[in-house]
């Protein structure tokens, strides 16, 4: 299966070259960039040298230049791929890692795990995939919404994330001497997440759902933890969200439903480099609330892994396939 990846530069790009460079279906037929155009890739990334994609010299992307691609993974920030998109063949798959077309016309939401959603991404053409902040929170909120066992409106999402949550082209706010020993929230007044999230929970629900979402950014590579804070609907005991986790991720290779032992939550760093979720849940005694718990790898289940795992299905591979490595265990 000959695939190509545009934004082969970015964060999100290189990780997809690293897990599509190792996969068993995919030869790495096309690299496209921007300020990296004409450079080979093994000279952007020398450990790819002496491998046959290292010998790639990565393109200026020309939608009506891409060819002998089945499947073109799309790692552009958001804004600039609706229109490139528009502009390749409909025979060509694609996965557009970026937000430009979640729950468009035309496109399918890749959240593999989301109840029934499995099915629709397995015979697409067009896969938008999801978002990293909302691939850590709807996995933990969705068993809970689709089983009614808490309110879908005030949802409170607060989440962290590692700085290259913000992509290689951030700016200067984003750099290590502005990030290291620092922590800040951004994106409160408003924030592209917020309608995908509400979005996928009102399918969930079957009714409206509302959001207040918090992003912010730790001094961290990657990562992300999403701690969920809902209104239950009557008493709901811990063991029944874990009930409904479990009975909606039961067989699943790459959610992980853990105990939040001694009143602890997960690790983000016991997903890094992989597409792993780990899930746990509580209730606060004080207020009722509940509170659901979800840590990713923002470049691996918010990003370039998930966009394998979709492009898996999508191709007919075995939905594993080039991701059943463990993660970095130190």
């Amino acid at each position: 299966m000959r695939i190509g990846i545009v934004g082969v530069s970015g964060y999100g790009g290189s990780e997809l070259l690293r897990l599509c460079a190792a996969h068993p279906g995919f030869e790495v037929a096309y690299a496209g960039g921007d300020s990296t155009a004409g450079q080979a890739l093994a000279q952007r990334f020398p450990a790819l040298a002496g491998r046959p994609e290292g010998a790639l010299v990565i393109e200026r992307f020309v939608p009506e230049e891409v060819r002998g691609v089945d499947l073109l993974f799309v790692s552009l920030p958001t804004g600039r791929s609706r229109e490139p998109l528009a502009r390749l063949p409909a025979s060509m798959a694609i996965v557009d890692v970026g937000g430009d077309h979640r729950f468009a016309e035309g496109w399918t939401y890749g959240l593999t795990e989301l109840p029934g959603q499995r099915a629709w991404i397995a015979r697409t053409k067009r896969l938008a995939n999801p978002g990293c902040y909302p691939a850590a929170a709807l996995l933990a909120l969705a068993p809970l919404v689709k089983e009614g066992l808490v309110e879908p409106e005030n949802i409170v999402i607060d989440a962290k994330s590692g700085i290259t949550g913000t992509g290689r082209g951030g700016g200067g706010d984003y750099g290590y001497v502005e990030t290291n020993q620092d922590l800040f929230a951004y994106g409160l007044d408003s924030h592209p997440h917020v309608p995908e999230m509400e979005r996928a929970l009102e399918q969930l629900a079957g009714r409206r759902a509302t959001v207040a979402f918090a992003p912010h950014l730790v001094p961290m590579s990657r990562g992300i933890l999403a701690t969920c804070y809902a209104r239950p609907r009557g008493a709901v005991p811990v063991e029944r969200l874990y009930e409904a986790a479990r009975a909606c991720y039961g067989g699943e290779p790459f959610v992980k439903v853990v105990p939040s032992g001694n009143g602890r939550s997960p690790h983000t760093g016991w997903a890094t480099g992989s597409n792993l979720a780990f899930l746990s849940y509580a209730v606060n005694a004080r207020t009722g609330l509940v509170i659901a718990l979800g840590a990713i790898d923002n470049l691996g289940k918010g990003a370039a892994a998930q966009a394998v795992q979709n492009a898996n299905l999508m191709t007919g591979q075995p939905e594993s396939a080039g991701l059943d490595r463990p993660p970095l265990l130190t």
